[in-house]
Parts: structure tokens; sequence; C-alpha cells
């Protein structure tokens, strides 16, 4: 007797296709952007500073490969980056990226403060007396006199082309303002 096809792949027990779910599929194409991703992470982390690098959660062995690849030059920093990325592919990225977002945000945020600040104190050298008051709504603690004194030896400075130590000087006075305000 012969069975037919059917018959005989019925009696062939069924596997348990939950696992066959679970398989994802990654293509070769994905892993090389993956590892791309975290090599850029780690260049990222290797352009920082001390203080910065401080602020990022990183294990010791992590902490001194990016050391390393900041004191390393031409090829030899390729392959620390190339190790660093290999490194950062059996962690948890997910609190060394928030953390440099962070980093870049609050950059982002001094940027945006310091040109705010720019305009404010081209605005007093150009408008003097007149646009005290409106630093004074924005900083009430300002020093009404110390201001109108800078302004005036910007003015002065910039009519008979002198260095511009006073317009750096309000610059100066502004930022501290904003900073005593935060």
């Amino acid at each position: 007797m012969t069975k037919k096809i059917e018959d005989w792949l019925d009696d062939v027990p069924e596997e348990n296709n939950e696992e066959d779910d679970e398989i994802i599929w990654v293509s070769k194409s994905e892993i090389k952007r993956d590892a791309e991703a975290l090599k850029d992470l780690g260049a990222e982390m290797v352009d920082l500073g001390k203080n910065s690098l401080d602020k990022i959660p990183l294990d010791e062995d992590l902490r001194a490969a990016i050391d390393l690849a900041q004191r390393i030059k031409k090829e030899g920093r390729r392959r620390q980056m190339q190790l660093i990325g290999k490194m950062l592919r059996s962690r948890d990225i997910e609190p060394i990226q928030t953390a440099l977002d962070k980093l870049k945000n609050r950059h982002n945020q001094q940027v945006s403060l310091f040109h705010k600040l720019e305009v404010l104190r081209d605005r007093l050298v150009e408008e003097g007396d007149d646009a005290i008051p409106a630093v004074l709504d924005i900083y009430p603690e300002a020093d009404r006199q110390q201001l109108r004194a800078l302004v005036r030896n910007a003015q002065k400075e910039k009519a008979t082309s002198k260095p511009p130590k006073s317009y750096r000087q309000i610059f100066q006075y502004l930022r501290d303002l904003a900073e005593a305000k935060n």
C-alpha cells in the first residue's frame, strides 16, 4: 500500500510554529548599518572632552578605550574606533545615547542664549539709554548705572575705532545676569 503524500504529511508531527515566528531575519546591510552607527556613536564620545565624558555612564573598559582613542592618531585611531564600536555592540547604548542627547541639548540651549544676549548687547549699543529699560524688564537685578556706563564706553569705543573692550564687557555682564537667573 502506498500512502499518498497528504496522508504522509498528516502523520508527521507538527513542530512548534511559535519558534518560527520569533526568528527575525536581519540583512547583512542592516547589520553593517548598525555597526556603523555604533562606530559613529563611539566617535562622538571620543570627540568629547573629559568633563563631558564624566557625565556619560560608561564602564571602565569602554572609558579606557575612549581615553586611548583620544591619544592615538591616524591608522591606530581608526582601529581603536572600530574596537569601541565592537565594545558598544555588547552594551546597552540607550543610557549612553540619552546622556549624549542631553549634552547636545544643553549646548544648543547655551548657543541660543548667547545669540539672544548678543542681540540684546547690540541693541544696547545702538539705542543707548533707551534700551536699558528692556534689559531691566528681563533682568530686574541688573545695575542700571553699571549698564549705562558700559553702554556709553562701548559707544565711545565704536566712534573712535578703539578695541571693543566695553562691548565685550556688556556681553559678559548680560551673561552673568542670565546665569544668575537660571
